[in-house]
C-alpha cells in the first residue's frame, strides 16, 4: 500500500485526506502542528462574542476517526524530496507521495509585535476580543484595523477578514450603544484596497465606510508600528488603542531549508496539476503554493479545497496508470460572503465577471449557516453539497 504524507491540518490538508480516503487504497498520514482544524472564516465573530473559540475548532482526532487517516501532531522543519523524507520535531517521515499543505507564514514588518491579527495564530482572535472588552469597559477609544500585501506576490494578501471585522466591531459597538464614543479607522498601503473584488465592490466599500462613519487611511506605505501607533512612509502616524493588522503572506519557514523550488515570495512552484515543478510525486496545495494567474487572483479556502481534490484525483489516476489529469486554473475565482454583523454581501469574481449582491439580514445568517455546514459535513454528520 502506497504511503501518502500530507503536511498541514488546515482546509487544504484535511480535504486532501478526505478525498484520498474515499478511495481506501493508500496509507494516508496527516501531520499538523495543532490538534484541530480552525474555521478562520467564522473567527471574525470571536472578538465580538458571537462565536466562541471552541466553536471555530474541529478536532482532528474526530476527523481522523471519521475518515480513517493517520494523524501525527508535529512541527515540520525540513523537506528532502530527493530522499523522499520529511523531518519533524518529534519524528521523521518517509513517503511515496507528498502533499504539502503547510499554509503560509505572515510577513513581519517592524514593530509587528504591537499589533494583533485575525488571520495569524488562531488565539489572536481571542486576544483582539480581550482588548476590545477592555476598551468597552473604559467606555471609549480608538480602533484601527487594516491589512498589507507582499510586493513579490499579488495573491499573498488577505483583506476580506479586515473589512468584515471592522464592520462587525461597528455593529457590536452600536448594539452596546457606545459607537459614538469610538473612533474607527481602516488602513492599508494600497490605493484601492479591495480592488481584487471588482469595481462594484470598491463602490460598496466606500459607501459602507461613509455610512458607518469609519475613517480611512489608505495609499500610504506602512513602515512600521510602535505601541498604539501606526507609522507611514510620509512620516505621518495613526494612533490607536487597538491595532488589528493582517500582514501579507510569505512562504512557510520550513521551506527555506527544503529542496523544493520556490517563488520570489517563497511559495512552492507548481504546475496546473498542483505537481511541484521538477518532481514526480510531490504536490503543493492551498496557501503554500505559488498561484499563477490574473492580478486579481487570491488564496482562499474554496481554492485550497479545490486544489486538494485535484491533487488527490491526480495521484489516484497516476497509480491507475491513467493519463487523466485535472488542473486548478479553471477554479481561480474570488468567492466571498462578506459579513457586516447584521447583513452581508455575496461577492464573485472570475475570468468573465465581477459581481456583488447585497444580502441584508439573510446574508449574515447564510454565513452563520456555512459555519455549521463546514463542521457537520466534514464530520460526516450531513452530506456534502456538490461543489462545496
Amino acid at each position: 500500500m502506497k504511503k501518502i504524507l500530507i503536511l498541514g491540518g488546515g482546509f487544504a490538508g484535511i480535504e486532501a485526506a478526505i478525498s484520498l480516503q474515499k478511495n481506501r487504497q493508500f496509507e494516508v498520514t496527516v501531520v499538523s502542528d495543532r490538534d484541530y482544524l480552525f474555521l478562520y472564516p467564522i473567527s471574525i465573530w470571536i472578538p465580538t462574542h458571537k462565536k466562541t473559540f471552541e466553536q471555530a475548532k474541529i478536532s482532528l482526532l474526530k476527523l481522523q476517526r471519521k475518515h480513517r487517516f493517520n494523524l501525527s501532531i508535529d512541527t515540520i522543519q525540513k523537506i528532502d524530496s530527493q530522499k523522499q523524507m520529511v523531518f519533524g520535531d518529534h519524528q521523521n517521515y518517509s513517503y511515496d507521495y507528498l502533499i504539502v499543505a503547510l499554509g503560509a507564514h505572515k510577513m513581519k514588518p517592524q514593530g509587528h509585535e504591537h499589533t494583533l491579527s485575525i488571520c495569524g495564530n488562531p488565539e489572536g482572535s481571542m486576544a483582539i476580543g480581550k482588548q476590545l472588552d477592555e476598551l468597552l469597559s473604559k467606555g471609549n477609544g480608538k480602533i484601527a484595523m487594516g491589512f498589507g500585501g507582499n510586493p513579490s506576490d499579488k495573491s499573498a494578501v488577505r483583506g476580506g477578514p479586515a473589512f468584515e471585522l471592522i464592520f462587525n466591531v461597528h455593529h457590536y459597538l452600536k448594539e452596546k450603544k457606545l459607537r459614538e464614543n469610538f473612533e474607527l479607522t481602516f488602513f492599508a498601503p494600497m490605493e484601492q484596497p479591495g480592488a481584487k473584488m471588482g469595481p462594484s465592490s470598491l463602490k460598496m466599500l466606500d459607501k459602507m465606510f461613509n455610512q458607518y462613519n469609519i475613517q480611512t487611511r489608505i495609499g500610504k506605505k506602512i513602515v512600521g508600528f510602535a505601541p498604539n501607533q501606526i507609522q507611514f512612509e510620509d512620516q505621518s502616524t495613526l494612533n490607536a488603542d487597538l491595532i488589528m493588522f493582517i500582514p501579507g503572506a510569505t512562504g512557510h519557514a520550513a521551506l527555506k531549508d527544503s529542496d523544493l523550488p520556490l517563488s520570489e515570495a517563497n511559495f512552492i512552484q507548481i504546475d496546473d496539476t498542483c505537481l511541484v515543478k521538477g518532481t514526480k510525486n510531490v504536490y503543493a496545495i492551498g496557501d503554500t503554493a505559488a498561484i499563477e494567474g490574473p492580478d486579481w487572483r487570491a488564496k482562499q479556502g474554496h481554492l485550497a479545497e479545490a486544489m486538494a481534490k485535484i491533487a488527490a484525483f491526480n495521484i489516484i489516476e497516476t497509480e491507475k496508470g491513467s493519463s487523466k489529469r485535472k488542473g486548478y486554473q479553471k477554479h481561480l475565482s474570488i468567492i466571498c460572503v462578506m459579513d457586516t454583523g447584521k447583513g452581508a454581501a455575496f461577492i464573485l469574481r472570475n475570468y468573465t465577471k465581477a459581481i456583488i449582491i447585497p444580502l441584508p439580514i439573510v446574508g449574515h445568517w447564510m454565513k452563520l449557516g456555512w459555519g455549521k455546514y463546514a463542521r457537520w459535513s466534514k464530520l460526516k454528520l450531513i452530506p456534502r453539497l456538490p461543489g462545496m
